[in-house]
């Protein structure tokens, strides 16, 4: 196992001065077309020409019906369909608009709404592998077309132009300009109704040109991204950023295969592994010794990688965790840590070209509401309330919501989103202070705080957690142990089978809230 730091490549936000495609063009040049660049779920191994060919001949037969510049949905796993159709789109100017099958039906048709979408592409395969029958019968009037179907319907012109296409792809390709939206992504919805988070070609590129000059990555490195593509750190740190570095990646459909992962792991040699901190603990635990050897380093974001999780699988495996940030409205990475410069209890250091304001919250010393400036910040918003349309952020600045720290050599510490905070007779409590404490006495379980009304203190903290010997004097005892206000102890504890979780790993608040409010009988609530 390598400790090496890795090369990195001098930032140079003129790079990002083209299309997505045009990048995979450049990469194809670069790296040379014969060399392979993606390793599908089913171990189908992919050349740069491959890609490139298959890019225009699918492109060629979505394109029929739609315009340039039209949104067209994208509902598919990761691996070589979700590439190849954001791909395929892009090479003839439309806009992939990533969806979210775990969404539900109601989430989608919003989606589909807010980016004025009237096709999805999808797959046979995945919706009776995911059960997405009835998904699917609910989004009407919506024109549903499956890549099986299109590839075993190729025309002539359509297989021509891909011949045409990987002899002179800029020939063909469109070239529409840079600035313009190239994928609309949907907020999380942890917290409400996820809004359309428009980026353009250079918010993509500039990203990955940022990460590529602050993560050092060697020629002989091998991604392993098992994290969606609807997700902005599966599209743009698992498909874009390796396909443009030449570096090779290996696809795996579902995060939440921790026995497959590990086994596919070891046998690509996988030197980098993109996760979550649930997700890394699972693979650790399911792990034998020395299954995970090959990996150098993790690169964890969604989510707060715990001192725990840090701990348990550096024990276990020997591989460095390096916590970073991001948000899809940034494309999405912010800031990460090194391998050399790796400080714990923070997400690391601001990309390249960035700037950081903090604004006051009362309350909260020593933090502030951070706010982004920069190229690799969204195009804007698009709103439910407006279908299609692009709200800029004011001034440039784009409002994280989260609370942030940051110490003089300008790593910045999270210290939980504005809407985590609860105000408990007066005082600011950081919900990310319980769910410690809980992680702290039972670092095997999961945990997820939130709050309810109260109508003594305005409002009480409710511990959701599916360890079963929860009992509030142990909370209580290790806060006191530990300098920490006992108003951070909550006033009621509620144990589940599960945690409810998102596709790419966070807890979903939004269930765990109506878990809280939910009849006490439902769980085991103990005060």
């Amino acid at each position: 196992m390598s400790s090496n730091p890795g090369t990195r490549a001098p930032f140079d936000p003129d790079s990002a001065r083209r299309t997505v495609f045009q990048a995979l063009i450049d990469a194809q040049r670069e790296w040379g077309g014969g060399r392979i660049a993606l390793v599908d779920g089913d171990d189908r191994a992919l050349s740069y020409d491959e890609i490139i060919r298959a890019s225009f001949a699918l492109g060629s037969a979505l394109k029929a019906g739609t315009r340039a510049g039209e949104c067209v949905g994208v509902m598919l796993p990761t691996g070589a369909a979700g590439a190849l159709t954001f791909f395929a789109l892009s090479a003839f100017g439309r806009i992939p608009t990533m969806l979210n099958f775990t969404a539900g039906v109601a989430g989608l048709k919003s989606a589909l709404r807010t980016a004025l979408v009237k096709r999805v592409i999808t797959a046979h395969r995945l919706v009776e592998l995911a059960g997405l029958e009835e998904l699917i019968a609910g989004l009407t009037g919506t024109e549903i077309v499956y890549l099986e179907d299109v590839r075993k319907n190729l025309s002539l012109v359509n297989k021509l132009t891909a011949v045409v296409g990987k002899m002179a792809p800029n020939f063909l390709a469109a070239r529409p300009d840079p600035k313009k939206p190239a994928v609309i992504l949907f907020t999380s919805g942890t917290e409400g109704q996820p809004k359309g988070v428009a980026l353009s070609h250079e918010n993509l590129l500039v990203n990955v040109a940022q990460v590529r000059s602050h993560v050092g990555i060697l020629a002989t490195d091998v991604i392993f991204n098992p994290l969606p593509v609807f997700h902005c750190f599966g599209l743009t740190g698992g498909t874009i950023l390796p396909l443009i570095a030449g570096i090779r990646v290996i696809c795996h459909p579902s995060p939440k295969q921790p026995k497959e992962i590990v086994r596919r792991i070891r046998q690509h040699g996988a030197t980098i592994l993109l996760s979550t901190d649930t997700f890394i603990n699972q693979y650790a635990r399911t792990a034998d010794d020395g299954e995970m050897a090959s990996l150098r380093m993790a690169v964890c974001g969604a989510e707060r990688l715990r001192d725990e999780t840090r701990a348990f699988v550096r024990r276990k495996t020997g591989i460095t965790l390096l916590e970073g940030y991001g948000v899809t409205e940034t494309a999405p990475v912010v800031a990460v840590n090194q391998i050399e410069t790796n400080r714990p209890g923070t997400v690391g250091q601001l990309m390249p070209g960035m700037e950081a304001r903090l604004e006051p919250v009362e309350g909260i010393p020593g933090a502030g509401r951070l706010f982004l400036r920069g190229p690799n910040v969204m195009l804007g918003y698009i709103k439910p309330d407006a279908p299609g349309r692009i709200v800029p952020p004011e001034g440039g600045w784009h409002d994280t919501g989260d609370v942030v720290s940051i110490d003089e050599d300008g790593f910045i510490a999270i210290r939980g989103r504005l809407k985590r905070f609860a105000k408990i007779g007066g005082e600011t409590v950081s919900l990310a202070v319980v769910e410690n404490i809980a992680a702290a006495l039972w670092p095997d379980n999961a945990h997820a705080a939130v709050t309810v009304p109260d109508g003594r203190k305005g409002e009480q903290i409710v511990l959701i957690t599916d360890a079963r010997d929860v009992r509030r004097e142990k909370l209580i005892a290790w806060a006191r142990n530990h300098g920490v206000s006992e108003l951070s102890v909550p006033r009621r504890v509620v144990m589940v089978e599960s945690i409810p979780l998102l596709a790419t790993g966070k807890t979903d608040y939004v269930t765990v809230q109506k878990l809280a409010e939910s009849d006490p009988k439902i769980g085991d609530p103990r005060t």
